[in-house]
C-alpha cells in the first residue's frame, strides 16, 4: 500500500462529514495531531441537521446499516458507539407497497422474512429467499475484505483468489437476472434490486456485485439513532474532540499552500494559515480539484449518479400504513430507470422512499406532530433539467408528488403540511455537488474499485482524499470506510477488515429495541 512519506505528525482534515470524522478518529488513534476544518457550524456534511419550525430535520441519509463500521472508528480512540449513540433496530427494516395494493414488510431476521415472503408469494418464493440470503451473505464475505475495505494502488491487486470466488458467485453478471435465479415474483425482485439505484445504475445493467447493498439493507440490519441520523456525526465529533482533535467551525478552506510536492499549510477564508504535515480532503470532487488546482486526467469523463428531490414535511397527522421506512413502488419499473439514467426525464410513474423518523423518536417534532421525508429519484443536471430549470420546475413537481401520494393512500397529505422544505438538484449543485447529485460518481464498472477516482493525488506526496467520490464509494458504511482508508494512507495502518456481523457490545446495546 502506498503511504505518505515524511513527517505526518499534524494532519488537517478538510470537512467534518462522516468520512472526515472517520479519518480524524483513525488518525487520532494512531497518535496524530488532528485539526478538522468545517465550513458549516455543525458536523455531518451531507448528514447534517436543520430546524424547521420546531421540527428537527436530518438533511441527508435516513438509513443506517453496518453500525459496526462506525463502532470501529470510535474504537480507534478507545471509545464505543454504544456509549455515545442509542441505536434502535428497525422491525421491519422497510415496508414495500406496490401498485397492485399488495404490501410486504422487509425483515432482516431470516425466519421472520421467510414467513413474510411465504404469506406474500408462497412456499416456492420463500425457499428461493433462503437461497438468496445465503448467496448475499457469501457475496458480502467475498467482497468486504479484499474489494471494499481495501486501498488500491493498481488494478493488478484484483488478481486474488477472492476474485475467482466472486466470479463463481456470479458477481460479474447482471444484477436483475442474478436475483431472478432465486425469485420469480417481480415484486420481490424489486425489493432486492432497487438498491442498485444507490450506486447510480439500473438493476438490469448493474453488476450483481452490487447486491452487497441489498445484503446491508435486508440481512445485516437497519438501525435508527435516537435523535436522528445526525446523532452519529455529532457523537463522532464529540469523541474526536475528547481524543484531542481541534475543530474549526464556520471556516471555509480557500487554498492549499504547496512547497514542491507537499502541502505545507491550509488557508481559510478568514485569513488563517494552518501549517500541516499532511491533509485529508473530503469535499465533493470538484471542490477538491479546485483546491488542488487541477483534476486528474481520465480517458472518459466521470459519469454521475441520478439525483433526488427531497420534500421534508412537518405534518399535523400521519398515516398508519407507513412504517419508519416505506417504499412506494409505482407500476413502472424498467422504464423508470431509463428515464432516470438515460433519457433525463422525471419519473412518469415514480417509486418513492418515505421515511417517518418520528415513528421511533417523537421528540423530532412538536408534540402531536409528525415528520416525513419524501425522496423521489430524479435525473442529475448533466442529462436532466438544469439548475435554472429547477427553479421553475420545483413547485410544480412538489405538487405532483403530493398528488401521487394522495392517490396511493396518504389522503389529504398536502393540507396536512404545516412546515416544509423542498430540496432539488439546484440545491445540491449550490452545495458544490457535481451534476446536482448528492450521490457522486456512479458505480459503473469503469468507476468501481481500482478504477474509481483514487484516494491518492498524483504529484502531491502528502494529500489524500476521502468521501463518496473516491474508494470505496457511496453510502454511509462505505463513506466511513473511505475515511479509514484515507487515514491508513497516512499512518500505514491497514486496520482490521470490516466484519459481517455486529460486534457483541453493539449487539447488546441494540437488542430488543425499535419495534414499529
Amino acid at each position: 500500500m502506498k503511504t505518505v512519506q515524511g513527517p505526518t505528525d499534524h494532519v488537517v482534515v478538510v470537512g467534518a462529514g462522516l468520512s472526515g470524522l472517520s479519518a480524524a478518529l483513525h488518525l487520532l488513534g494512531a497518535g496524530r495531531q488532528v485539526t478538522v476544518v468545517e465550513r458549516d457550524a455543525l458536523p455531518g456534511g451531507r448528514a447534517g441537521r436543520f430546524e424547521m419550525g420546531g421540527y428537527h430535520v436530518d438533511s441527508g441519509p435516513t438509513v443506517l446499516t453496518m453500525p459496526d463500521i462506525a463502532d470501529e472508528a470510535f474504537a480507534a480512540v478507545g471509545d464505543r458507539l454504544a456509549d455515545r449513540v442509542e441505536l434502535m433496530e428497525l422491525h421491519p427494516a422497510y415496508r414495500a407497497q406496490f401498485a397492485d395494493g399488495s404490501r410486504l414488510d422487509v425483515h432482516t431476521g431470516a425466519e421472520a422474512m421467510e414467513e413474510e415472503i411465504r404469506r406474500f408469494a408462497g412456499d416456492r418464493e420463500a425457499a428461493g429467499y433462503r437461497r438468496l440470503r445465503r448467496w448475499l451473505t457469501d457475496l458480502y464475505a467475498a467482497q468486504m475484505r479484499r474489494f471494499i475495505d481495501s486501498n488500491f494502488d493498481s488494478p493488478l491487486q484484483l488478481l486474488h483468489p477472492d476474485l475467482l470466488r466472486l466470479t463463481r458467485l456470479g458477481a460479474f453478471n447482471r444484477l436483475d437476472p442474478q436475483i431472478g435465479r432465486f425469485l420469480t415474483d417481480e415484486r420481490l425482485r424489486r425489493v432486492f434490486s432497487f438498491q442498485a439505484l444507490y450506486a447510480g445504475v439500473a438493476p438490469e445493467r448493474a453488476l450483481a456485485a452490487y447486491a452487497v447493498i441489498a445484503y446491508m439493507d435486508t440481512v445485516a440490519g437497519v438501525y435508527f439513532p435516537r435523535g436522528g441520523m445526525h446523532a452519529l456525526p455529532r457523537a463522532m465529533a464529540e469523541s474526536a474532540a475528547g481524543a484531542g482533535a481541534e475543530f474549526r467551525w464556520n471556516t471555509e478552506v480557500t487554498r492549499l499552500e504547496r512547497h514542491g510536492g507537499r502541502i505545507t499549510a491550509v488557508h481559510t477564508a478568514d485569513g488563517d494559515r494552518i501549517p500541516c504535515d499532511a491533509v485529508v480532503l473530503t469535499p465533493d470532487l470538484p471542490v477538491v480539484h479546485r483546491l488542488l488546482g487541477r483534476a486528474p486526467r481520465r480517458p472518459v469523463a466521470l459519469r454521475h449518479s441520478p439525483s433526488a428531490v427531497v420534500l421534508h414535511a412537518g405534518t399535523d397527522r400521519t398515516w398508519p400504513q407507513l412504517a419508519h421506512h416505506t417504499i412506494s413502488f409505482g407500476a413502472a419499473w424498467k422504464g423508470t430507470f431509463r428515464e432516470l439514467t438515460r433519457q433525463g426525464d422525471l419519473m412518469s410513474d415514480p417509486s418513492l422512499l418515505i421515511t417517518r423518523p418520528t415513528t421511533h423518536d417523537p421528540s423530532l417534532a412538536p408534540e402531536g406532530k409528525h415528520l416525513h421525508y419524501i425522496l423521489a429519484p430524479c435525473p442529475n443536471t448533466d442529462i436532466g433539467p438544469g439548475v435554472r430549470e429547477w427553479h421553475d420546475l420545483a413547485p410544480r413537481y412538489r405538487d405532483s408528488l403530493l398528488t401521487v401520494l394522495d392517490k396511493r393512500g396518504l389522503d389529504k397529505i398536502a393540507s396536512s403540511i404545516e412546515q416544509e422544505c423542498l430540496v432539488t438538484p439546484a440545491d445540491w449543485s449550490a452545495q458544490g455537488h457535481a451534476a446536482g447529485t448528492p450521490f457522486s460518481a456512479a458505480h459503473t464498472f469503469a468507476q468501481t474499485g481500482p478504477f474509481r477516482p483514487r484516494n491518492t493525488v498524483r504529484g502531491i506526496d502528502n494529500a489524500v482524499i476521502a468521501g463518496c467520490g473516491t474508494t470505496p464509494g457511496v453510502g454511509v458504511p462505505t463513506v466511513l470506510i473511505s475515511g479509514k482508508l484515507a487515514a491508513a494512507r497516512i499512518t500505514g495502518r491497514g486496520g482490521r477488515p470490516g466484519r459481517a456481523r455486529t460486534s457483541a457490545p453493539l449487539a447488546t446495546a441494540v437488542s430488543g429495541e425499535g419495534a414499529s
